[in-house]
């Protein structure tokens, strides 16, 4: 027997029962023996009962690759019968692994320069990496690795040209934390533009476990002048994005990342390589990252002077306003949730900080009239989503519901009023206030503000 044979055959098992047929299956059922005995993947496959086909193997034996949506009584499929799906194989062990059909329709939210993950969705604190967020100047390029270089120059004694094999040579690192657009919640400055789901008005949001190099062994290895304090940071985009980064960041836990959640960064996300900037707001980690420039000044690019700069009432302007302050949100309920059921519904969302760990996340009901303690979803780290919930039941009233967080620092989140009377409603960026989420009696659940 061929070796893919006997790894099938083996696959099976050493069961002797016979073949048999079920009542109400449709057909017979192949034994572990009997299908030992067959001598062929084609063989094999030509003995299953109607099974659906994604695997080569199956191809290869004829079978379409198409996989229909089953449509399934719930009499045939709730105990005591026998659902169909333990009535044939289904698709053999395949080269990528792909989703259920019933979850197709938990999807990015996109437009012309971003797409925002689905918050309302996700379990835990992860963020799968096909639902990532993406914000991107010039689309996504298709770069081809082995003639990607990263170029380091300036104020170094050693200008440098590296490929991808030279970098990935180098001790790595691996670190878990969030990355949030800098306009995330851009909408919720006023009222009348707040955001009426959690993915449109906070989906510029995720988390990664980050794989690469940290920059300083970079620099170390090319020799940075005293001189040098700032470092500017191109991508290989069409918009040939830039930042200035102060040297102080670039030398403490920057990284050039090339991994992210166990596999090559996407194209979305960077790939082959990109900047990450744990805590700082996302334009700063420059995907496609093709130089890193050292100076004495920042360059007062584009993406730091008209663009990602934060307009004060006064009429001035903030720059470099990099960290991600501490911030928090409801992600179930929320708008276009619907409570169809009175009694125990568990509150949940999210909280993280740029400057450090959540210590505490309180959850009201009643607009802020009172707070009490969410649960923390542990382990805690630093310049991490939290992931935290909290005991609530509704008995059909109107609510509205807020959560606020703490972080390691002793910042506390701030309401949105307290919020634009500092910053005043020009900006679209950092907005880190207070969502509210107002629950109707007939369970409704809609965007609010304040």
């Amino acid at each position: 027997m061929p070796p893919d044979d006997q790894n099938i055959a083996r696959d099976v098992g050493d069961g002797t029962n016979t073949n048999r047929e079920e009542p109400g299956s449709g057909g017979a059922h192949v034994s572990r023996r009997g299908l030992m005995q067959l001598g062929g993947a084609a063989a094999v496959v030509a003995a299953l009962p109607a099974v659906s086909a994604t695997h080569p193997t199956l191809a290869a034996a004829g079978q379409s690759d198409a996989v229909a949506t089953p449509e399934v009584a719930e009499a045939d499929a709730v105990p005591p019968a026998i659902p169909p799906w333990m009535l044939a194989w289904g698709p053999l062990p395949s080269e990528y692994g792909s989703r259920s059909i019933y979850e197709s329709g938990v999807v990015r939210l996109p437009s012309a320069t971003s797409s925002r993950s689905p918050l309302r969705d996700f379990f835990g604190s992860f963020t799968p990496n096909s639902l990532f967020y993406e914000r991107h100047h010039a689309g996504v390029p298709t770069i081809d690795p082995s003639l990607h270089r990263l170029m380091v120059h300036g104020l170094v004694d050693r200008p440098t040209i590296f490929t991808m094999e030279d970098i990935k040579r180098f001790p790595a690192v691996s670190v878990i934390n969030f990355m949030e657009c800098s306009g995330n919640s851009g909408s919720e400055w006023t009222e009348e533009r707040i955001a009426e789901t959690v993915q449109a008005g906070f989906g510029l949001l995720s988390q990664a476990e980050w794989t690469g190099v940290p920059v300083k062994t970079i620099l170390e290895e090319v020799g940075v002048q005293a001189e040098g304090s700032w470092v500017l940071a191109e991508g290989a985009d069409a918009a040939g994005m830039t930042r200035s980064i102060p040297m102080d960041k670039i030398m403490g836990d920057a990284i050039l990342a090339y991994g992210m959640n166990g596999e090559m960064l996407r194209p979305e996300t960077g790939y082959p390589l990109r900047l990450f900037l744990p805590g700082w707001e996302g334009n700063s980690s420059i995907k496609w990252l093709r130089r890193l420039e050292v100076g004495t000044a920042p360059w007062e690019t584009r993406e730091e002077t008209s663009k990602y700069t934060d307009p004060m009432p006064d009429g001035t302007a903030r720059q470099f306003t990099f960290v991600m302050e501490a911030k928090s949100v409801i992600t179930f309920p929320s708008g276009g949730d619907m409570l169809t059921t009175q009694g125990f519904h568990e509150i949940t969302g999210l909280a993280w900080s740029g400057r450090g760990t959540i210590t505490r996340v309180e959850v009201s009901t009643d607009g802020g009239e009172t707070w009490a303690d969410a649960e923390l979803q542990g382990p805690t780290f630093p310049i991490t989503l939290t992931r935290f919930r909290f005991p609530w039941n509704w008995e059909g009233q109107a609510a509205r519901l807020q959560s606020r967080c703490t972080d390691d620092t002793g910042y506390v989140q701030p309401t949105m009023e307290a919020l634009v009377e500092v910053r005043g409603t020009q900006s679209i960026y950092h907005m880190n206030g207070i969502k509210s989420w107002a629950v109707s009696e007939n369970g409704e659940v809609t965007s609010a503000w304040g």
